[in-house]
C-alpha cells in the first residue's frame, strides 16, 4: 500500500456537504445533475400544481377569474411559475445536449464544456425572456 493511501482513508459515504463543497464537479456534471433535478420538479410538484390551476380555471367562469386576478398575482405564485419555466427550459436544452451526446456529437472535452455553457446560458436566457412576460 502506498503511503498516500495510508495517510488519508477513503470515506465510506459521501455527505451533502462533501458533494457541495469538497468535491469539484466539472460544469458538464452540474448540467447533468440539474437536468435530473429539473426533470423531477417537472414531474412531481409542478405538474400537480399546474393541473390544480387548470382544473380550478376550467371548473367555472368565476374560478377562471379567481385564478387569473387573485391567485396569479401573488409573488410566491409567480416565483413558482418562474421555477417551472426554468425547469422546463433547462430540461429541454440539456435534453437536446444529451441527445447529441448519444449520437457521438460533441463528446470531446472542449466541446462538452462548450455545450454545457451553451445549455446554461440558453436556458437562463429563455427563462429571463419568458419570466419577463410573467412579471
Amino acid at each position: 500500500m502506498s503511503s498516500a493511501a495510508a495517510k488519508k482513508p477513503r470515506p465510506k459515504y459521501l455527505s451533502l456537504s462533501a458533494l457541495l463543497f469538497e468535491i469539484r464537479l466539472p460544469l458538464p456534471g452540474w448540467i447533468s445533475i440539474l437536468h435530473r433535478i429539473s426533470g423531477a420538479l417537472l414531474v412531481f410538484p409542478l405538474a400537480a400544481w399546474l393541473l390544480y390551476m387548470l382544473d380550478a380555471s376550467l371548473a367555472s367562469e368565476s374560478g377562471f377569474e379567481k385564478i387569473r386576478t387573485h391567485y396569479l398575482q401573488l409573488p410566491i405564485v409567480k416565483a413558482g411559475l418562474l421555477l417551472f419555466i426554468w425547469a422546463y427550459c433547462h430540461h429541454f436544452c440539456a435534453g437536446i445536449r444529451f441527445l447529441l451526446l448519444d449520437l457521438n456529437k460533441g463528446i470531446e472535452l472542449r466541446q462538452a464544456r462548450a455545450s454545457s455553457v451553451a445549455v446554461l446560458v440558453v436556458s437562463l436566457a429563455l427563462t429571463a425572456l419568458f419570466g419577463a412576460r410573467l412579471w
